[in-house]
């Protein structure tokens, strides 16, 4: 399809579908957290809430106490499924993720520098774990750089960062007070609770920003996924498309890791549910980015209805059911002779 401005769009019926179903289970998922807690509201009654038509107590609830926790949670799954999708077509790589590269724990690293050796507050922590995962990111483009950035080494250089931040992690927690210790902990499993609209604002003007950002270069990151000399004979600029996704990946997985902590691998699992489901090639970003919301929120609710409210981490969920798709992943390429 051709727009008026000249600019050609390609639409897959059935990616379509996929996008669609997926923001319908994200709001679904939304409805029926915002409705499960110590106060349950039938799903009717939070529509009627959100359109204005609530009770007074009704509005305090939705409105006030659980809907920034659904904006962010929804807000961090779709920053982590976009920025995984980066990830993994940059490198070319199923593994690419900021997980297994070692942003999620150079966020961790900032925010523990603040918590630990600074008393820091709430808003405080958050910056500290924004400049972690930026600093983290930058230092891994720097030493995968060898006349460019190819995905493998990328790869190789984050699990070596990895390794190096979850090791300055733990030294940063044997340095600690008790009282430290333990909010170091709780934030380090990765939670919604407690998050309100000083968390939703920041998050969605980042996300407003990169993701216009992201989807005008998508035509080169899927030249990319050819390799760089057809991408260079096709007319991308390689490298300049490259760093400029690259540090838009950073930034969404920084600012969603800043925000609630290091979920793990929504990033990961995401974009590769996402192309199951589409059966296309591609980077497949906008069906990543619905289907990491939809995960997240969809096991934050899992959890609270499980365990009750507040009782089990989201970051818990997330880890062990990523854990096991990591090993499915990790055997399925194996026997395809890809690792």
């Amino acid at each position: 399809m051709r727009t008026p401005g000249g600019l050609s769009l390609r639409l897959d019926p059935r990616a379509l579908t996929v996008v669609v179903l997926l923001l319908a289970a994200a709001g679904a998922a939304g409805v029926a957290l915002i409705g499960t807690g110590d106060a349950k509201i039938p799903a009717a009654d939070v529509l009627r809430t959100l359109a204005g038509n609530g009770t007074a107590y009704q509005d305090f609830i939705v409105n006030e106490l659980r809907l920034p926790r659904v904006l962010v949670g929804l807000l961090v799954g779709a920053s982590l499924g976009l920025g995984g999708a980066l990830f993994q077509s940059v490198s070319r790589n199923p593994l690419g993720s900021p997980d297994v590269l070692g942003l999620s724990q150079g966020s961790t690293a900032g925010a523990l520098v603040v918590i630990v050796l600074m008393s820091g507050s709430a808003a405080e922590v958050t910056l500290g774990a924004l400049a972690g995962g930026l600093a983290t990111g930058l230092a891994i483009y720097a030493l995968a750089w060898k006349q460019g950035v190819h995905g493998y080494r990328l790869v190789l250089v984050g699990i070596g960062v990895n390794a190096m931040m979850t090791a300055v992690s733990g030294y940063l927690l044997t340095k600690a007070d008790l009282v430290d210790a333990t909010r170091a902990v709780v934030w380090m499993t990765g939670s919604l609770a407690g998050r309100d609209w000083e968390q939703v604002w920041p998050l969605l003007g980042l996300c407003a920003v990169l993701l216009p950002l992201v989807l005008v270069n998508a035509r080169g990151l899927r030249m990319l996924e050819m390799g760089d000399d057809i991408a260079n004979a096709l007319g991308v600029r390689v490298q300049r498309v490259r760093l400029l996704l690259m540090v838009s990946a950073v930034l969404l997985a920084a600012a969603a890791t800043a925000a609630a902590g290091p979920v793990s691998f929504v990033a990961l699992t995401a974009p590769q549910l996402a192309r199951r489901l589409t059966r296309s090639p591609g980077p497949n970003l906008v069906p990543s980015l619905c289907m990491g919301a939809a995960l997240l929120v969809a096991a934050d609710w899992a959890s609270q209805r499980a365990f009750g409210a507040d009782q089990l981490p989201v970051g818990v969920v997330t880890g062990v059911l990523g854990g096991v798709y990591l090993l499915w992943l990790l055997v399925t390429e194996r026997r395809a002779g890809r690792i």
